[in-house]
């Protein structure tokens, strides 16, 4: 289960296109990655400017179709379960003596095809590489890496995991270990953008997506790394020197405030024969996607433990990451409301969730707005909590920095004390195929 084996089974069905003419990793390609997000194939770029031998590859898992191709799985209520039995009995990976990997003779990142997406961002910014760091375990999570000199990167640091590695070794006077993994498999993807609890690695969580076919290297620093990944770069966050992180865009598309960050050094970079690197935008669908998809899974999850729940969706409006849309089989007054604060409890960042019928197409949001509009009374049927912690991704929260905000949860689901046929949508009956009729 590699990068190169994935692109191969795309191809095969149909959902991989090459470009073959040059384009630049400045705006050009991330601009045509943009333009066929969410809609269309992945698309491998073989011919990078200024950067012979690299491939670039994009939008390879932005549909739930590549998903569950990538998981191995025939719908999405299977691949939720899949993702969470890995979370909860994650697989150690086996660790082998060769690396095929080729040490390149100097570490300069202007070398590497690192992309620079949007106008008003300072330079080139990898947002696709999986960051290993090494503390009590090895964490496996995303963050902004921008270019700031030809060995280093300030890092975007977020207060989970990653964050505490960093500050327990900080406490100890050290710096902390990483490699950067850029180029892998999307079940490896999935794994590394999950939250397993504190101390979980989501090496194990991959390795067990991955049907234990996961086989890592140690490197001198001390973290294991995949050996199928294309580049790998080794090197330390370190400890007290820090500088301006952004402005970057984040999953909402726009511009994220400039913060101090820390700093990361590379010591080594790694890379395959003629490599593929992987090309993300922010806030496109597959951002989205692997952002959102562990999430959606604990909505669903925490949802059905007190309603039958149909379909969760996190939607594209809301970044797939603050609003949320769930479809549930009523059979008592309530558990709309029970469902709308069981998807808050499941996604801190929530902002806002509607609850529907299991009559609602949950990818339809003109459906979900008739459901708004027939079957919703505000003075019933709206929930709102003040003054809890939402998300930092939030620009209108009420303290950013921390996501600190309102959230609100709309139970659109029919009253069942009131007849069934008003709140039907009516159906003219389908006795014809209308796609076989000619215009002329």
């Amino acid at each position: 289960m590699d990068l190169k084996n994935y692109l191969d089974e795309l191809r095969r069905v149909g959902l991989l296109k090459m470009i073959n003419s040059p384009m630049s990793m400045e705006f050009d390609i991330p601009l045509v990655v943009h333009r066929f997000s969410g809609s269309g194939p992945a698309l491998l770029f073989n011919n990078v400017k200024s950067h012979p031998g690299f491939s670039a590859v994009a939008n390879i898992i932005d549909t739930r179709v590549k998903l569950t191709m990538a998981l191995r799985v025939s719908s999405i209520e299977e691949a939720y379960i899949r993702l969470l039995n890995a979370e909860a009995n994650p697989l150690e990976p086996r660790e082998v003596n060769d690396f095929p990997l080729i040490r390149l003779s100097e570490v300069d990142l202007s070398k590497l095809p690192i992309p620079r997406f949007f106008e008003k961002e300072p330079g080139p910014c990898l947002t696709s590489g999986v960051v290993l760091g090494l503390g009590e375990y090895v964490n496996a999570s995303f963050h902004r890496l921008t270019v700031i000199d030809k060995d280093k990167f300030v890092i975007r640091l977020v207060p989970r995991h990653l964050y505490r590695i960093f500050n327990d070794n900080k406490a100890k006077g050290l710096d902390t270990p990483i490699a950067i993994v850029w180029g892998i498999h999307p079940a490896f993807l999935l794994a590394s953008a999950s939250s397993p609890p504190y101390g979980v690695s989501e090496l194990g969580v991959a390795n067990r997506l991955m049907n234990g076919e996961l086989r890592v290297f140690k490197l001198s620093n001390g973290i294991p790394v995949p050996v199928d990944a294309e580049v790998v770069m080794e090197g330390f966050i370190l400890k007290n020197v820090e500088h301006d992180e952004g402005p970057c865009v984040d999953v909402m598309g726009t511009y994220d405030v400039v913060r101090r960050q820390p700093v990361v050094k590379i010591t080594a970079v790694y890379v395959k024969p003629n490599p593929i690197v992987h090309v993300l935008v922010a806030g496109d669908a597959e951002n989205s996607v692997l952002m959102g998809f562990e999430k959606e899974a604990k909505i669903w999850s925490a949802v059905r433990a007190v309603a039958d729940v149909k379909a969760v969706r996190l939607t594209k409006g809301g970044g797939g990451w603050l609003h949320a849309v769930v479809s549930i089989r009523k059979t008592v007054e309530g558990e709309g409301k029970n469902a709308i604060l069981a998807a808050f409890a499941a996604h801190p960042s929530l902002k806002h969730v509607v609850v529907v019928d299991d009559d609602v197409n949950v990818d339809d949001l003109n459906e979900v707005e008739w459901a708004i509009a027939t079957r919703f009374r505000a003075d019933e049927d709206l929930v709102i909590i003040e003054g809890v912690r939402g998300s930092s991704l939030d620009p209108a929260a009420i303290n950013q920095s921390i996501g600190l905000t309102t959230k609100m949860g709309i139970d659109a689901t029919r009253p069942l004390s009131k007849d069934a046929w008003r709140f039907e949508r009516a159906k003219i009956p389908e006795r014809i195929n209308v796609n076989e009729i000619k215009l002329e």
